[in-house]
This record gives C-alpha cells, structure tokens and sequence, in this order.
C-alpha cells in the first residue's frame, strides 16, 4: 500500500477532481472558443524566444523514454487498458498544463541581459509569499526544486539512456558504454552553455524526428488495418478490468490498467507536475494565456498522437506484450516494416533520448539556479549527470522507476495544490484572453 502511494496511487484521482474543477471554473474556456486557440498558435513563430521555440524545448522533454519505453511498459503491467487511461488523463493533462504554463509567464523574473527565466518554483513561492506563509515560501519551493533533480537524473536520464543504449546495442551491436561516451560528449557542453543553445537545436531536431516517427507508425497502422478494430475494442474492454480491487468506486482507483497508463501518460506528458512551465517561461509570448495554448498542443502532440501511435503498432503487431522495454517496441516495428525499421527506429529512439536529456538537463540546472547561484554547484550537477549518463546505458532497474515515478508523484501533488490556489489568476487572465479575442474577431 505505501509503495503504491509513493509511486503515483493518488495521481489518478487528483488529476482527476483538478481536472474537472478547472473545466468548470473556467467555463469550459479555452476549449469552447478554438479559434482563438488557434488564432493564438499562428502567432507564436516569430523571434528567439518564440513560443514554438519554447514549446519545442518543452516537447523535447516530453517525447522519449514516455512515447516508448513508458508505453510498452503501461502495456506490459496494465494490459491494453492502460492505453485508454492515457487518454483520459491527456485531456485533464491539457487544461492543467495550460494553467501551469500561463501562471509561469505571469510569474518569470527576467534576467540582466533582459530574457526571461522562470517556473514553478517561482509561482509556487510567489503564491505563499502573497499569503503571507512565509516559511512555506522558503521549505516548499526548495522541495520542488529537489525534486525536479531528483526526477532529471532519474526519469529525464538514467531511464532515457538506457532506452538508447539498450536499442542500440540489441540493433546495431554498439556496446552500451560507448552509447554513454557519446551522449555524455554530446550533452555536457551543450549544458554548461544554458538553455539558448538547447532551445536553438530542439526547434529543428523536435519537429524532424517526430515528422519520422509519424511516418513509421501510419505504415505500421496501414498494413495491419485490418486488427485496429479489435485493437480499440480491447483498449476500451480492458480499461475497465480491475485487477486487485473489491469492486465499485475502489476498484475503479486500484485498478492497475488506470494506475499505470495515468502515471506514464503523465511521464509522458507531463502535465499537471509542474516540468514544462521551466522551457514555456522563456517565451516572448503576448500574454500569460496565449501561451498557455501552446501546452494544450504540447499534450495533444505528445499523448494522443505519438503515445497512441506507439501503443496501437505494439497491439496490432502480435507481438509478445508482457516482456515490456524498448526491444518490445521495436520487434513491433521490425516485425511488420522488415529488418530496415529496426535501424530506423534505433535512430529516432537516439534522436528522442537525445532531445529529452537535453531538455531535463536544462530544467535540472535551473532548479540548481534557484537552489543556489554559485556555480559550483551548477558544475556539480554537470558532473553528476555525466556520470547518470554512463551509469544509466548499464541498466535502469526498478528502482530507478520507483524513483522517477515518486519524485513526479509528489511534485504533481505539490503543484496540484498551488494551481487550485491560484486558480482565481488563471481565470481572470482566461476570461481576458477570450475577450480580447473577440473582441478582434468583432473589429474585422
């Protein structure tokens, strides 16, 4: 019973009620006026600090080791079930990753050269100094900080390489350790350099993997079209086939298949944990609102597109679902594309797992920021995600999971909280956006 609240029990249903709360707070907003989320989106290219550019570096965070490994292990514990809860819980994943991200730009501090850093923690602490609870000021943004390097070692990692190393070394026969030679000369620079050099190379690395990875999938889908139907029917079928559970509503929460296709859709997708807010801070965005659209994409690109993809070529493959891991997602592909998918996939699994230590190793350094602006300590992280890098392509066992699901567990608690009090903010600059808007529309 603790391991199953540390690692994520209670995630479901308080993703759930935040959910739901702020889809009735906001009126529905900003799902009932799409135009103007799209109309918001058109003008988000333009700049360094674009928000595409933002976006990008939060989505390379978000796509990897979720879209691939997390999925074929939702699959391989929760049964085809899991892919319907990951669903579910992209959709409250968007109107809370829409929160979180307007109340960062509301929130970021800007910098001596004049561009703009920011977070959770910088909301979280600003909430509690409104309210005068200084000491939670102080403890709970430290906390959240922690944690987020806690959850960059583990999740943004140790279990990303080891999905790189793993593929290519079952693929190409590239022995592990030279996998983390590589990464570690390939990411450590990058690093010590900041999130601008970062940001610059996901704009363009982001957008061509994810264009590859679409492409394989859909030729996967259109040779095995004839098994999608049965596919969906069991997603939906085996949703609901608790699996320690006495029955009703208790059932439903214990149920495996929601546990973990909730807590590695949030892997994935990250919303609601308070992760993305760090690379969408940065943006010279029009207002708080206009990116916060931006993270509904995010989720929406990551969840519903690319999670679903992986998880429908596992199903309509045949392949063995319970071995679980980044091999599994491979024989998936290989098994109906031929022996060329398997290089293919081996490459785009390098080019996610690259871009996504790229990114939580951004967001680790600026948690090491907020924690302290020595930068000795900024040089100690470097070194000890180096040494993650080599320690991860050995092997990620269960307990680094564990880990990773806990630290992102307790930072979605903590960020839960803070949002629900904060949400009077999130509607007003809501309300605003959609006024605004059309008020525009009523002016052409």
């Amino acid at each position: 019973m603790l391991k199953w609240l540390l690692t994520g029990g209670l995630i479901p249903p308080l993703l759930l009620l935040a959910g739901v709360f702020f889809l009735i707070y906001l009126k529905g907003y900003p799902w009932r006026a799409p135009r103007r989320m799209l109309s918001a989106m058109r003008g988000g290219g333009e700049g360094k600090n674009s928000s595409f550019r933002a976006m990008m570096l939060a989505l390379a965070g978000t796509l990897g080791v979720g879209n691939i490994v997390g999925v074929a292990n939702a699959i391989a514990i929760g049964g085809a079930g899991a892919v319907f809860w990951m669903w579910i819980s992209a959709l409250f994943a968007m109107i809370l990753k829409y929160a979180e991200i307007l109340l960062a730009v509301s929130h970021r501090r800007t910098d001596k050269r004049g561009g703009f850093f920011g977070g959770a923690v910088y909301y979280i602490r600003d909430c509690f100094l409104e309210r005068r609870w200084k000491k939670l000021a102080i403890i709970v943004p430290a906390v959240f900080a922690v944690l987020m390097v806690v959850d960059a070692l583990s999740m943004g990692c140790v279990i990303q390489v080891r999905a790189v190393g793993e593929t290519l070394e079952g693929v190409v026969g590239i022995p592990t350790v030279y996998s983390g030679v590589l990464l570690v000369v390939l990411t450590l620079p990058l690093l010590a350099r900041g999130t601008k050099g970062i940001s610059a190379l996901t704009e363009y690395l982001v957008p061509i993997m994810t264009a590859g990875y679409i492409i394989l999938s859909v030729a996967v889908l259109i040779l095995r079209r004839d098994a999608i139907g049965n596919v969906l029917i069991s997603i939906c079928r085996d949703a609901f086939t608790p699996e320690s559970a006495v029955g009703g509503v208790s059932g439903f929460l214990l149920s495996r298949a929601l546990r973990v296709g909730t807590m590695r859709g949030l892997l994935s997708n990250e919303g609601g944990c308070g992760t993305a807010p760090t690379a969408h801070a940065e943006a010279d965005a029009k207002s708080p609102a206009h990116q916060g659209v931006w993270g509904i994409f995010e989720v929406f690109a990551d969840t519903i597109v690319l999670c679903t993809a992986t998880a429908l070529v596992i199903l309509v493959s045949g392949v063995d679902t319970t071995s679980g891991g980044v091999m599994m997602t491979v024989t998936a592909y290989s098994s109906v594309l031929g022996g060329f998918a398997e290089w293919f996939f081996s490459a785009a699994v390098f080019c996610f797992g690259y871009a996504t230590l790229l990114c939580w190793g951004s967001y680790g350094m600026e948690s090491v920021r907020f924690l302290s602006p020595k930068r000795r300590w900024r040089a100690l992280y470097i070194l000890v995600f180096g040494l993650c890098i080599l320690f991860g392509v050995r092997g990620a066992p269960e307990a680094v999971w564990n880990i990773a699901d806990f630290a992102i567990a307790a930072m979605t608690a903590i960020n839960l909280f803070v949002l629900l009090l904060l949400c009077r903010e999130v509607r007003e600059k809501t309300l605003c956006f959609v006024k605004n808007g059309k008020k525009a529309e009523k002016s052409l």
